[in-house]
């Protein structure tokens, strides 16, 4: 196995919304964790409230919340399902990844480790990390934040040895006795007798170093991914204009993709839930053609409605809640190299509708109807993409205009012929059409129709589809 530790020094921090720079999160009136620019003034983890604010008068404080902290690491557990499916939490600030199955996947270890770097700097976290191939070591040498990269066991053991006994966070009793022995590495404290170390510092510190070394089992608890995906995201500060929304949609929409990524699933809809600053909310659905689960795809579309979007309040908040999600069939990759996809209809339509609104992108489904203007039916693009089409039960060889007028145009006739910008000549036998019978009467219904259809061409070379009935000639469509 092969483990990839994310060490997160300032979580406390970085899951407040309302954070500001310079600021410090306290407990009990001492300093827990203070960001770059607090710590670039002389603030440091321990020092009493008083002095920090002496130090730095404009320093903002924040009390520490345990509970936002858990949220956000759990947070981070869904979105690194895209990278493996075997997360583990390690409270209260700690996340292990275990990328040995998918080293192929990606391209290799530091691939691997620079799309996890480049993930978390966009959702605005800052981690240590270190990969190992036992987890306890990989924890220990993220927190050193040196980046060590140990793929094998003889290069863990050089990088242990030489880590400081501060490294474990063992108790402050083992830390002191570790202190009066003299010992300030691992190398050396692991070159100790054991039993001797165990009357001494007790059963823990043998049993972690034992771990950490590879000599005895550690296995970790599991992340469970959540049945449903629900998130929320409040905001660092009220937005008032739509296109400000898409930092936290990218947040969110990049961990339902993790999230869906590890399930092995699909969204077909989801709602984007807008709490505004006066306490009430609004939704903004986005619906897919298709089921999708790329962040790419979900963050088009986004961007797409918030264009159009006008937030009737300020917004406060934004969740994302998954409404329909469906299971996500596999497929077999092309044995060679192949050249990349475009958008694909499907999305480019997706997009359409979220720029255009619903109303103005649909497709024509075929309608088992022998009549021409019941032989169709606009669809909504989603709808219809679940649906399997209907034929009408006509015979194939028949031939069908491009364009249907949406109502038929009555014709005159000279000498016999029906005329349209000169005279029409016919061009085929007569196709005899009747039906209808059920609707007739019936308001806005096609009726019963007893028509004889032609294909025509006129002196210009425009060829028309049209029929005679008890009322005379009619146009009624076009051939492209």
């Amino acid at each position: 196995m092969l483990w990839l530790a994310l060490h997160f020094p300032w979580l406390p921090i970085e899951a407040l919304p309302l954070r500001q720079s310079p600021s410090a999160v306290v407990v009990r009136g001492r300093v827990w964790v203070a960001d770059a620019e607090a710590m670039a003034a002389g603030i440091v983890p321990g020092q009493k409230l008083s002095t920090a604010l002496g130090l730095l008068p404009g320093l903002a404080t924040f009390e520490r919340d345990t509970a936002r902290e858990q949220q956000a690491l759990e947070s981070l557990a869904c979105w690194a399902g895209r990278f493996t499916p075997t997360v583990s939490l390690a409270p209260p600030n700690e996340l292990l990844l275990e990328i040995g199955g998918c080293l192929r996947l990606f391209g290799g270890i530091q691939a691997i480790v620079s799309a996890v770097a480049a993930g978390c700097a966009e959702q605005a976290y800052t981690p240590g990390w270190a990969v190992a191939p036992t987890a306890l070591a990989a924890r220990w040498l993220a927190r050193q934040g040196s980046g060590a990269l140990c793929a094998d066991l003889t290069s863990l053991h050089a990088a242990l040895s030489a880590l400081p006994c501060s490294a474990p966070a063992w108790a402050v009793e083992v830390n002191g006795r570790l202190e009066s022995f003299g010992v300030r590495q691992l190398g050396a404290l692991r070159a100790m007798p054991a039993a001797g170390l165990r009357r001494r510092l007790g059963n823990e510190p043998v049993d972690d170093l034992a771990r950490a070394w590879g000599e005895i089992p550690d296995p970790q608890l599991a992340f469970v991914f959540p049945e449903r995906f629900a998130l929320n995201l409040e905001l660092p500060s009220r937005v008032e204009q739509a296109e400000a929304l898409l930092f936290a949609g990218q947040r969110l929409f990049a961990t339902l993709a993790g999230w869906l990524s590890a399930r092995q699933l699909r969204v077909r809809r989801c709602t984007l839930r807008l709490t505004h600053d006066d306490g009430e909310a609004s939704d903004l659905s986005l619906g897919f053609a298709e089921p999708a689960s790329e962040e790419g795809r979900f963050l088009r579309l986004l961007r797409e409605h918030l264009g159009r979007l006008v937030l009737r309040a300020p917004v406060e908040a934004v969740g994302l809640l998954a409404d329909e999600v469906t299971e996500s069939q596999g497929h077999s990759a092309h044995l060679f190299d192949q050249a990349p996809e475009g958008e694909g209809t499907l999305a480019c339509l997706e997009r359409l509708r979220a720029r255009l609104g619903t109303e103005a992108v649909q497709v024509l489904l075929p309608v088992a109807d022998h009549r021409p203007e019941c032989a169709s039916s606009a669809q909504d693009v989603a709808s219809a993409g679940t649906k399997t089409p209907t034929r009408p039960a006509s015979p194939a060889s028949h031939v069908r205009p491009l364009w249907l007028l949406p109502a038929p145009q009555a014709l005159s006739e000279q000498a016999g012929r029906p005329y349209w910008h000169g005279p029409l000549r016919l061009l085929s036998r007569p196709e005899r059409l009747e039906s209808g019978w059920w609707d007739e009467g019936e308001q806005g219904a096609a009726g019963d129709v007893r028509r004889d259809y032609f294909v025509a061409r006129n002196p210009q070379g425009q060829w028309a589809w049209i029929f005679r009935d008890a009322g005379g000639w009619f146009l009624h469509g076009l051939f492209a």
